[in-house]
């Protein structure tokens, strides 16, 4: 009989040890979820936006609440990459703009912008953000509040001006020209 009894009690031992794991890991799931909706919230009030899926797409590019200020940038990263890589005037003006939009150094956001600047983005991350950038920009959004689509053009022309060119002859390529338009015409059209 003693022996039955340490097998009931070694038998009840690991299964209130299982409910206990099964308790733990549901807890750290509901954290987890919280926590994510807690992101969400605040990715929704610093991006302006409250679509769903518009925010599911800015979290599907990788942006986070620290990291949306980066989404105005983004024509003008796409804009230094024209031409296959960055220079080191190309990438002295990103990191002068970025410190201008309150990116400090060292923070998620300049990390991310380092990340950019080193690999370029894969070109639908540059299409998905600026029809995202349109709708930051339609919605006066915390992050978009002092920028219109005529300054992001602007930035993207002193990028695409900024290593081209001898005696300021030709400083802007047949190809940067091209995407500039692009840009522009992509910042400029009204969410439909």
């Amino acid at each position: 009989m003693p022996d039955k009894d340490m097998l009931r009690e070694r038998g009840r031992s690991l299964e209130e040890d299982y409910f206990r794991k099964k308790d733990r890991e549901l807890i750290e799931k509901m954290r987890r979820a919280a926590g994510a909706a807690q992101d969400r919230e605040q990715l929704a009030r610093n991006s302006g936006l409250d679509d769903p899926a518009l925010l599911q797409e800015l979290e599907d590019l990788g942006f986070t609440a620290e990291t949306i200020v980066l989404l105005p940038l983004v024509p003008v990263v796409r804009m230094a990459w024209a031409e296959g890589g960055i220079t080191n005037a190309e990438r002295d003006l990103l990191v002068r703009l970025a410190r201008s939009r309150g990116i400090a150094e060292g923070s998620e956001a300049d990390r991310q912008l380092t990340a950019w600047m080193a690999s370029q983005p894969d070109e639908t991350v540059f299409v998905r953000a600026a029809r995202l950038m349109r709708a930051m920009l339609d919605s006066r959004s915390p992050e978009t509040s002092d920028l219109s689509a005529d300054d992001l053009v602007e930035y993207c022309e002193r990028i695409a001006a900024a290593s081209g060119g001898i005696f300021g002859i030709g400083r802007v390529s047949a190809e940067e020209k091209k995407l500039l338009a692009s840009i522009a015409d992509d910042l400029k059209a009204r969410q439909s």
